[in-house]
């Protein structure tokens, strides 16, 4: 071993146990801060939001803002199990893409509440049976996930944050010769969002739609295991791992900048970050202009919208409400006085949330 390189590894050595008594030191002061509260709320998503942004302008390098954003979560989430661990509802099994967005919000100091859809999700959460709950709410090329929209309608959660979880998609399978798939199964959305690539390296596979992309790669494993099925899921490289399966193929989706939006829902309300977004549900009355006339005071008061989605009310034939997102907290002045205006106009509303806008 070259002295120069001996030099480099002590110093490395040297910085680790810095790390380590800092850690330590952080997770002290954390513990202590966690006695002082009085509402009893661990987890504040609006204080991680603004630690991890602080942090991304004062990074000169060479980690990405990703690395750091991953490293300082794993610091803060082992400093927040310290007070309790929390428990996580999401749409299992594991290997889910749902898991790995309750991995990337809350990272491993937590305990996973897997559930079999996503009414259990609410369900769970709503029973006190897990803290939050992680549920997918849109896919940048497949649109809204309908029964999401229509459960924040009726359940009293509220939503406490957002994950932008980037989706790669792979093909796996107990075989190693892509040529020999004769099934493919995955969910409905992700067979839809790998269409053209199936058209094109599979145009004679049978797709059949599961309830989710681990539960394809857990039949995956159980058919070929049993009974030597050509067939073959589509899901993430960590279901891959959990349930001993072959990478065929990777990042497999028709549009590489495929992102799927998810919601962290809890029991109570979230103070401002200083970058938040704010989720609300109405419908208009039944006039003429009523819409345009619902939508007004956004404009009055500067208030910007980001999302206005339509989706059939289930109480009369062709009557719809609306989902809209908004730039900025509920507690902000203009956006307060925008949506005492709405509420007043609106036939229906509801203020599903406001919460820290995510870092893709």
């Amino acid at each position: 071993m070259s002295d120069l390189l001996k030099q480099y590894r002590n110093q490395i050595d040297g910085i680790d146990e810095q790390m380590l008594k800092l850690v330590n030191e952080r997770a002290k002061i954390a513990r202590q801060i966690g006695s002082l509260k009085e509402d009893g709320v661990i987890y504040r998503p609006e204080r991680e939001a603004q630690i991890l942004r602080r942090l991304q302008e004062h990074n000169a390098g060479p980690l990405s803002q990703e690395a750091v954003s991953h490293i300082f979560r794993a610091v803060m989430s082992n400093c927040r199990a310290l007070e309790k661990e929390l428990s996580i509802a999401f749409l299992g099994p594991l290997g889910t893409y749902s898991e790995e967005a309750a991995l990337k919000q809350f990272g491993q100091g937590r305990t996973a509440v897997v559930c079999g859809s996503i009414d259990e999700v609410f369900r769970t959460i709503e029973a006190n049976q897990a803290d939050y709950g992680v549920v997918p709410v849109e896919n940048s090329t497949e649109g809204a996930i309908g029964l999401t929209l229509d459960l924040l309608l009726v359940s009293p959660l509220k939503i406490c944050g957002e994950v932008a979880l980037p989706v790669h998609h792979c093909l796996l399978s107990r075989q190693q010769n892509i040529a020999q798939i004769s099934h493919v199964f995955s969910h409905a959305q992700s067979l839809s969002q790998c269409h053209e690539w199936l058209n094109k390296n599979l145009p004679k596979a049978q797709r059949e739609a599961v309830t989710s992309n681990a539960r394809a790669a857990q039949m995956i494993h159980e058919l070929v295991s049993a009974e030597g099925t050509f067939a073959a899921a589509i899901a993430s490289k960590r279901a891959a791992e959990l349930f001993d399966l072959n990478v065929l193929a990777e990042n497999i989706e028709d549009d590489p900048k495929n992102t799927t939006r998810f919601l962290v829902l809890g029991t109570h309300d979230v103070t401002p970050s200083g970058r938040d977004k704010t989720s609300l549900v109405m419908s208009a009355k039944n006039q003429p202009g009523a819409v345009v006339q619902l939508l007004e005071p956004l404009s009055r008061h500067g208030v910007s919208m980001t999302k206005f989605e339509s989706r059939p009310s289930k109480q009369n034939l062709w009557d719809y409400i609306f989902y809209v997102d908004i730039e900025g907290h509920q507690n902000d002045a203009s956006v307060s006085a925008a949506l005492l205006e709405l509420n007043q106009r609106a036939a229906l509303f509801k203020v599903l949330g406001s919460y820290p806008v995510a870092d893709v």
